[in-house]
């Protein structure tokens, strides 16, 4: 079986979140004065500066909303439409999409604005001769074109799309393919309905867990939609708050990694990436946020080895807008 392939075009959350001048300011300065500091001088030091740099200082976290494609050999799904489509979008123009030969399938957690607002800007739609399916649990999910393709919000009419439109409503909890990937439906905790994926391919299971508030913890509360974390090789979570927040925000539908970290200990999850950042948070930000949720992950293992236990072993992260997991 081929490895699968998950790739970030959009790791954040609510809205898109360019980065500040002022931002790109403080950014540039740290690094220079981490040049200078490491005892670096020379215009030829600069490449083992930069290997060793912070991440946050050198390319941030992303700033584009949801958007993650799947892939096993020459198949790809799409799962959501948040502005980071519309870069996948360019990099599907050069196949067959750009010959009006592409067919796209596009499977849609919920249709909150971070989650369509690339829609809009995915060249394929506007090429003769490609099919797009679009894929939801939720009725609504059908008439996102007719909602967002309408003057004055949008100069392009829905009649004036070019590709082939088709809505395929899915059944919760019930396995669905588009071979070579069998993808079952789970709901998750938000304030609307909003439905996670577990993506298999016979050898790999990837679970898309994004947009959750994660109020449902216990596998009993969990009831039907446990299986969405169970046997899993890599989840994405939803990781908007830091532990505070979290509980200060409650109801608001979103997680923090720390949550996260204890459902992937409980059921053996291998590897976690934590994406849908806050749009409040800087790079800064969100590097505080992996350094306390390293503290809390490496008291969990501190208390495993005092009291004899099963050390946990997870391979978690902070997802990067680009970043590509491969499942081999």
């Amino acid at each position: 079986m081929a490895p699968m392939h998950i790739k970030l075009w959009g790791v954040r959350g609510s809205i898109p979140s360019p980065h500040h001048t002022n931002t790109l300011d403080r950014k540039s300065r740290q690094l220079m004065e981490g040049f200078f500091n490491a005892g670096y001088s020379s215009i030829n030091d600069i490449d083992a500066y930069l290997a060793n740099a912070p991440g946050h200082l050198i390319h941030g976290w992303g700033g584009n909303t949801i958007c993650l494609t799947v892939q096993c050999d020459d198949k790809t799904i799409i799962i959501d439409g948040g502005s980071g489509i519309r870069n996948y979008g360019y990099e599907l123009m050069k196949g067959p999409c750009g010959k009006g030969e592409g067919t796209v399938h596009i499977f849609m957690t919920h249709v909150h604005w971070d989650h369509i607002m690339g829609l809009p800007f995915f060249l394929p739609l506007y090429i003769p001769g490609n099919n797009i399916i679009i894929h939801g649990v939720e009725s609504c999910v059908g008439g996102v074109f007719e909602m967002l393709f309408q003057k004055p919000f949008f100069p392009v009419s829905r009649e004036m799309i070019g590709a082939t439109i088709s809505f395929q409503q899915l059944k919760p909890r019930e396995a669905f393919t588009v071979e070579p990937f069998s993808i079952t439906p789970y709901l998750l905790d938000h304030p609307d309905p909003c439905w996670g994926y577990r993506i298999s391919n016979g050898q790999h299971v990837f679970s898309h867990c994004v947009d959750t508030e994660c109020t449902r913890m216990t596998r009993k509360a969990l009831g039907p939609d446990l299986p969405l974390y169970q046997n899993t090789d890599l989840m994405t979570f939803d990781a908007q708050y830091t532990t505070k927040e979290k509980f200060e925000r409650a109801s608001w539908g979103h997680s923090s990694a720390t949550l996260g970290l204890d459902l992937a200990i409980r059921e053996d999850i291998k590897k976690v990436v934590f994406i849908h950042n806050d749009p409040t948070a800087e790079d800064e930000d969100i590097a505080n946020v992996e350094r306390e949720t390293r503290a809390y992950y490496n008291k969990i293992i501190d208390l495993t080895k005092r009291y004899k236990q099963l050390v946990p072993d997870i391979d978690w992260s902070f997802g990067v807008e680009g970043q590509e997991i491969v499942l081999s």
